[in-house]
């Protein structure tokens, strides 16, 4: 027997690449609860984490659904708050902005009612699931490698947005994305009342 399982000498090394910088992809993002909860900032239900530094973020999860890179995973950290000043929370709060205007197909100058509510979310466990076009950026691990993130979302505006997504439009604000999300995470909150674009 030539390749036992005791002696992996012949074994073939892992070939990894990284999805290549600038790369558009169609993923679903998941938010891992890290315990983490400040009322007084609306952070509930555990969804978001904290660092050993006093920085709070979100830890998403991003898996390409479709394309050449279909089924591979990115990891971004969302920020929501660092002791070293507001930069990383506003970027966060741009980041989550983005998502939700390329996942409910929402141009970024758009200010109707409509569009405004759909830019509104009951708790951060509306995020999870939901799916949004991205683009890949490239940044360094904690071990000085490479790794692919996913730091700015594509708007519909985009050439290639309708590419990305799919022939399918996007859910608009007020289909199932959101239930979608309550029902990934057994952790997910069911709140009392959901906004109107969440029904």
């Amino acid at each position: 027997m030539s390749s036992a399982w005791n002696n992996f000498n012949d074994a073939e090394s892992p070939a990894f690449s990284l999805i290549p910088k600038g790369t558009l992809v169609k993923v679903r993002m998941t938010i891992k609860p890290g315990g983490y909860s400040d009322v007084a900032n609306g952070w509930l239900h555990g969804w978001a984490s904290r660092g050993d530094t006093g920085a709070v973020y979100l830890n998403a999860e991003f898996v390409v659904l479709e394309g050449k890179y279909a089924r591979r995973k990115l990891w971004t950290l969302i920020g929501l708050h660092s002791p070293k000043g507001p930069t990383w929370g506003q970027m966060g709060r741009s980041f989550i902005k983005g998502v939700l205007n390329s996942a409910h197909a929402l141009h970024p100058d758009d200010m109707s009612a409509a569009a405004q509510q759909g830019r509104c979310i009951e708790s951060f466990g509306d995020l999870d699931g939901l799916v949004f076009a991205g683009k890949v950026d490239w940044e360094k691990d904690s071990y000085g490698e490479d790794k692919a993130v996913i730091k700015v979302p594509v708007m519909p505006e985009h050439p290639q947005y309708r590419e990305v997504m799919g022939s399918v439009q996007p859910a608009p604000a007020g289909t199932a994305s959101a239930h979608v999300a309550q029902a990934s995470s057994p952790t997910a909150p069911t709140p009392t009342s959901r906004p109107a674009w969440a029904s």
